[in-house]
């Protein structure tokens, strides 16, 4: 059974969308100023932790405790997400051919997995590993040995790495032994080996992983 990772934000799902709306309401529930909005918004413009929580609160004299800020804040994230029906069918499909799926992700691993369940995704994958899990981040190889492992295979057999980071998807996929899909769209660094192939949808990227296995 071939493996192919996938990463979640900006390749399965669409973060930024559902960030704005997440702290939209976070921030109106707790009668945020506009300042403390603007601080929260710039410091979770890539990643989220329950420190950026931690500093909010202190910064600007919130009465809730960060904890439960940050577990508001993954609940509401949970809920805002959401992953397009052709994505979801397409890696149906791809389980149906009998690929093995994983998703290796940047993120704290409570809020990463709240995403998927909350999107449908868990249902379809056989193995997350989440950088949270080890306190390390792709392009890191033991990330995506892990996912490999919680997917019930091994890297030494090769694969597929779907990403949108040419760093940390594609350049650590490359790492891995894995072939690589780049999502198009950020800057590739000078440096970088090419990816295998490069599309500018994720169902594309599954069209492709199907096709090797017609």
């Amino acid at each position: 059974m071939p493996l192919v990772l996938f990463d979640l934000d900006g390749t399965l799902i669409d973060r930024q969308l559902a960030l704005s709306d997440a702290l939209t309401y976070l921030c109106r529930s707790h009668v945020l100023s506009l300042e403390a909005e603007q601080w929260l918004r710039a410091a979770l413009a890539d990643r989220a932790t329950a420190g950026h929580f931690a500093r909010l609160r202190e910064s600007f004299g919130l009465e809730v405790s960060a904890a439960d800020l940050w577990q508001e804040y993954v609940g509401l994230m949970a809920a805002a997400v959401t992953c397009r029906p052709e994505v979801l069918e397409g890696l149906a499909r791809l389980r149906a051919g009998t690929w093995t799926i994983g998703v290796v992700t940047n993120g704290a691993g409570d809020i990463q997995r709240a995403k998927l369940a909350g999107t449908g995704l868990a249902d379809l994958v056989d193995g997350v590993a989440a950088s949270g899990d080890l306190e390390i981040r792709k392009p890191d190889l033991r990330l995506f040995e892990l996912a490999a492992f919680r997917c019930g295979v091994s890297l030494a057999d090769g694969g597929w790495m779907v990403g949108d980071n040419p760093t940390g998807d594609i350049g650590g996929g490359q790492r891995a032994g894995l072939r690589t899909i780049w999502l198009r769209g950020r800057p590739w660094p000078d440096e970088l080996p090419t990816a295998h192939h490069v599309v500018d949808d994720v169902t594309d990227a599954i069209t492709i992983l199907l096709n090797e296995t017609e």
